[in-house]
């Protein structure tokens, strides 16, 4: 089954899906705030730049959402020519952005009320498994939804898994976003330790990579902690301070106790303090290599 697909928000994640999401033989259009960036991914895939949400949705059987929170969201429905006002009865929203179970049950019941069913599934991988279409979907929602989704969601994964309810892709989000976030702050620290011991970076790298702690996160953000200086932003430190804060909220929510994420936010909100907040997660060592340069220590 193919689908008229409208993409709203087509950036480091958004542009590779939308892309795979055409190549599967969807009519793809896309709109992105930065026109720029959604003019540039129609030169090199198959897909229909619209002036304005409104004009994406027009006719679409299913309206995708990847943008960085629940504000950039409402505006792409709600604000001027939004999407809301022109999507078809009965049609489909996926919301894949990060945003948290509770923004994804509001933007349910706002979605509800222009007759449009709402799957909220989040996804998790680097922006080469977005470009490879390779992602791991986390799908909340009603099983006739999530099914109907399918088609679009394994164009950008290589697999869908059924978490539960509307909000419980989100709720799964937030708990491997705090593991990724925990585990950037602590290969940070101790890449620093390790060099402060002596050992060249690449060397202690090299460690990590072979280890226990070789995470598929741990290889992909390899460049970026052994080269910060060549580095390339691909998710950064402010959008991970925002996932914490969601990840705390939530865990208030819900009763549970997280002694470790308030401590890893509190290193984030640090390095954006110091000037950081728009390079890559990775750069939490560049941040403590600061500190030491500020405390007069060499290295």
């Amino acid at each position: 089954m193919t689908y008229t697909v409208a993409m709203l928000g087509v950036g480091r994640m958004g542009g590779p899906m939308a892309a795979n999401i055409a190549a599967a033989g969807h009519t793809v259009r896309v709109h992105n705030r930065t026109r720029a960036k959604a003019e540039a991914l129609a030169g090199r895939a198959d897909v229909v730049v619209a002036d304005d949400p409104a004009s994406a949705a027009d006719g679409a059987d299913v309206i995708v959402t990847m943008v960085a929170d629940e504000d950039a969201v409402r505006a792409l429905w709600t604000g001027e020519r939004g999407a809301l006002a022109a999507a078809p009865q009965g049609c489909l929203a996926i919301e894949m952005s990060t945003i948290g179970p509770d923004a994804a049950r509001r933007l349910a019941d706002l979605a509800a009320a222009h007759a449009v069913r709402l799957v909220d599934a989040p996804v998790s991988g680097s922006t080469a498994a977005a470009t490879e279409g390779s992602l791991l979907i986390l799908a909340g929602g009603d099983p006739d939804d999530v099914e109907r989704a399918r088609p679009v969601l394994d164009a950008v994964g290589s697999r869908v898994i059924h978490m539960g309810p509307l909000g419980t892709g989100q709720a799964m989000k937030l708990a491997v976003n705090n593991i990724v976030y925990g585990l950037c702050v602590s290969v940070g620290e101790s890449l620093v330790l390790a060099e402060r011991a002596g050992i060249a970076r690449t060397t202690a790298y090299e460690v990590f990579a072979g280890s226990a702690v070789a995470a598929p996160v741990v290889h992909y953000r390899r460049d970026v902690f052994e080269r910060p200086d060549e580095a390339t932003t691909t998710f950064s430190l402010e959008l991970a301070a925002k996932d914490l804060e969601l990840i705390e909220a939530f865990a208030t929510d819900t009763g549970a106790t997280l002694p470790q994420a308030p401590a890893n936010l509190r290193v984030i909100n640090d390095a954006i303090d110091a000037g950081y907040a728009d390079e890559d997660l990775a750069a939490v060592a560049e941040y403590l290599r600061s500190r030491q340069r500020t405390a007069g220590i060499d290295g």
